[in-house]
């Protein structure tokens, strides 16, 4: 079942292949900072639906991972990163982590939250 989701300003969306079993919160300062909910995809469940002129990227530090959000109203949207789940970062698996705020009709909150401590992790 394909879930759909957009930015506030509907300026940047996109759709995933299917619901989370589960999201994730993470708490890095940049991501605690944002207040995003993440789901994990592999590229080929992720489709980005509008230009990608409308997204602006950030990246910090290693600059492994890029984060990016709507170049409109600023939300953040998806990340694109290397798999870290051996603790070292797998170029070749790469993952799509979505904002899942951002998902339209989609009932969140029967999602479980797992938490990651990126505060001291990276």
């Amino acid at each position: 079942m394909t879930i759909k989701g957009s930015c506030h300003c509907g300026a940047t969306r996109f759709e995933v292949a299917e619901a989370p079993e589960q999201v994730v919160r993470c708490t890095c300062s940049l991501c605690s900072k944002r207040g995003a909910l993440w789901a994990y995809y592999t590229p080929v469940q992720f489709r980005l639906t509008t230009p990608h002129e409308q997204v602006a990227t950030y990246r910090w530090q290693t600059k492994l991972v890029a984060h990016n959000f709507c170049s409109v109203c600023g939300c953040g949207t998806f990340s694109e990163s290397p798999d870290w789940s051996t603790g070292r970062p797998d170029r070749s698996n790469p993952k799509i982590g979505v904002n899942a705020r951002l998902f339209d009709d989609f009932d969140l909150e029967a999602v479980p939250v797992s938490v990651i401590d990126g505060k001291n992790l990276w």
